[in-house]
């Protein structure tokens, strides 16, 4: 008998149907992976998987069997003893599950006590057993912490053990790497797949990273509208893709290994292609439509100033950092998370910062900002030294979400830097904003609408609308296309790419994928520990890195071969253990 058996699973939430006619197994010890652009329903299938709609509203259709249980027939109570005991679900964001109130150990034996019934030392002594088993170092500490003073990875790695605890058949992950770089997010695969070897369990995983995919399963299930696709073995589905769909697909995932996209390739992408009218992005208007104009930059030949950041030397310098450090803490617990940072920015031209978190990347683009002002150093604007928020230079924000205000239309949030340089005629104001949402594809009846009617490509574009808004020199994006699946973020890409060419924008572009920041940068600057350890030509950097944090980081991207997956797999195990 299959671990998970599905068959014609349909879902429908109101006059919606999420998924539609899905049939699949797992055998035991297997691994699957659902991949598909947001909205194609591979998240409804997974909570379906544990009966998470039940009692929702929501219309689940089929046969689901898990684990020997069916899930569609079975009581409360032994739906409740599924969850956790049979089957383990480890979420997208860490810290929406994790309770911030409690220490993660109690949390785990929490868990533990509920399936176990044991007592309160035991279920703590199983906490600390699997969080060791799951490399959180000095596991009887660490598991005493909050969920503040972990990490990232740690708390994805800490939500990994919470599901182990009670030694599950099967384990879900839904987009478990998602917002994690590119060595914890090697980190974590590598975990999932030694953890499946030595306990045998099913793994089923979400994600529209078809290289995490690579990383990881034997075999892929592509969804798109809640249908499949095409589902066969993994190197047969990434290697010689039957379906358009699926071609389209990985033909949009950003390549490491690829040089950066012409303008004429990138225009492509934001006009739209056959993955883009079905992406999450709600059938936005392209990006090309407006009309292009404005003088094209590009970036000329490039120099190396003194503390080694090469600078493109066509176009005005728009934004310089000299010497730049930023300190947090007092006394002995001050660290310094950017440490004698010197770069200079050209109109035109795009610079890309890329950095493990905690590199001191995200600060550095807040000091450039003005956001927060440095402990040493200065930040210049056009060749004047500046304090504070300087309207010429913009962010774009990681989180679309929580940057702009829930209970005003989005159409007010761009108006406000039009406000705060004072203009007050309101005709004139909703007549910018209006044209601002068309350039950056959107439609000027969306000014009325609330950050929660739209998607997050949809939202994004608002968060760079509301940019453009004070006509910047510069635009500091801040991770601005981790939370979106391929092909929206190509989208997004193109778009920033198409106004640079437009208004002649120089762009920051900080971010922990590096295959996206190769598609965008004329240049690189490698961040490690709040200093910059390597930096140069975007494809210098790549093709041929000095730095061995810079090969590191290099060799963490997942390979969409999963043969090559393997071998890096193997290599980072045997470095490792040396």
């Amino acid at each position: 008998m299959s671990l998970v058996q599905v068959t014609d699973l349909s879902v429908e939430f109101g006059d919606l149907k999420a998924v539609d006619g899905l049939s699949f197994a797992l055998e035991q010890g297997a691994a699957l992976a659902l991949v598909g652009e947001s909205g194609s329903g591979k998240s409804t299938v997974a909570s379906a998987l544990l009966g998470l709609h039940r009692g929702t509203g929501a219309r689940v259709g089929g046969s689901i069997e898990v684990a020997g249980v069916d899930v569609q027939e079975a009581p409360d109570g032994e739906l409740l003893r599924l969850r956790g005991s049979k089957a383990a679900m480890v979420f997208q964001d860490p810290l929406s599950s994790l309770d911030p109130y409690y220490a993660i150990g109690d949390q785990i034996a929490e868990v533990y006590r509920v399936h176990t019934r044991v007592s309160r030392r035991a279920a703590r002594a199983r906490a600390v057993e699997v969080l060791d088993r799951v490399g959180i170092p000095d596991a009887q500490r660490r598991s005493r912490s909050r969920p503040h003073e972990f990490s990232g990875g740690m708390r994805q790695r800490a939500l990994i053990a919470m599901a182990l605890a009670c030694e599950p058949r099967l384990l879900i992950a839904d987009e478990p790497t998602t917002a994690l770089d590119v060595t914890v997010q090697a980190q974590i695969l590598d975990l999932l797949h030694t953890l499946r070897e030595e306990t045998g369990m099913g793994l089923l995983l979400v994600t529209h990273d078809v290289g995490v995919a690579a990383e990881s399963v034997d075999e892929v299930l592509v969804m798109r509208h809640g249908r499949v696709v095409e589902h066969g073995p993994v190197a047969d589905v990434l290697g010689a893709p039957a379906e358009d769909y699926t071609r389209a697909l990985l033909a949009a995932v950003p390549r490491v290994d690829a040089r950066r996209a012409t303008p004429a390739v990138l225009s492509e992408v934001a006009a739209g292609d056959a993955v883009a009218a079905a992406a999450g992005d709600g059938g936005a208007a392209s990006a090309g439509a407006a009309e292009e104009g404005g003088e094209a930059v590009t970036p000329g030949d490039v120099t190396e100033d003194a503390h080694g950041v090469s600078s493109g030397a066509s176009g005005d310098v728009v934004l310089e950092a000299k010497g730049l450090r930023r300190e947090f803490g007092r006394g002995k617990r001050a660290f310094a998370a950017v440490d004698d940072v010197s770069l200079t920015i050209h109109r035109g031209e795009t610079l890309g910062i890329v950095g493990e978190s905690g590199s001191g990347k995200t600060t550095l683009g807040r000091m450039l900002v003005g956001l927060l002002e440095p402990t040493a150093g200065e930040v210049r604007h056009d060749g004047h030294a500046r304090v504070g928020v300087n309207p010429a230079v913009q962010m774009v924000f990681q989180d679309p979400v929580s940057s702009l205000n829930p209970r005003r239309s989005v159409g007010e949030s761009i108006a406000d830097p039009l406000r705060a340089r004072g203009e007050r005629d309101e005709k004139r104001i909703r007549g910018r904003v209006t044209e601002l949402l068309e350039r950056v594809g959107l439609e000027g009846v969306h000014y009325d609408r609330y950050p929660h009617e739209f998607s997050g490509g949809q939202r994004q574009r608002v968060g760079i609308a509301r940019a453009l808004a004070a006509d910047p020199r510069v635009i500091v994006c801040d991770e601005p296309v981790s939370a979106l699946d391929v092909t929206t973020q190509a989208q997004v890409v193109a778009l920033l790419g198409e106004l640079q060419r437009e208004l002649g924008l120089a762009l920051v572009f900080v971010a922990h994928d590096l295959a996206v920041v190769r598609q965008v940068s004329d240049r690189v600057a490698v961040m490690r520990r709040g200093r910059i350890v390597e930096s140069g030509p975007a494809d210098e950097v790549y093709d041929n890195p000095q730095d061995p944090y810079t090969k590191q980081l290099l060799a963490a991207v997942p390979a969409l071969d999963p043969q090559v997956a393997a071998e890096r797999r193997a290599a980072r195990r045997e470095l490792a253990a040396a």
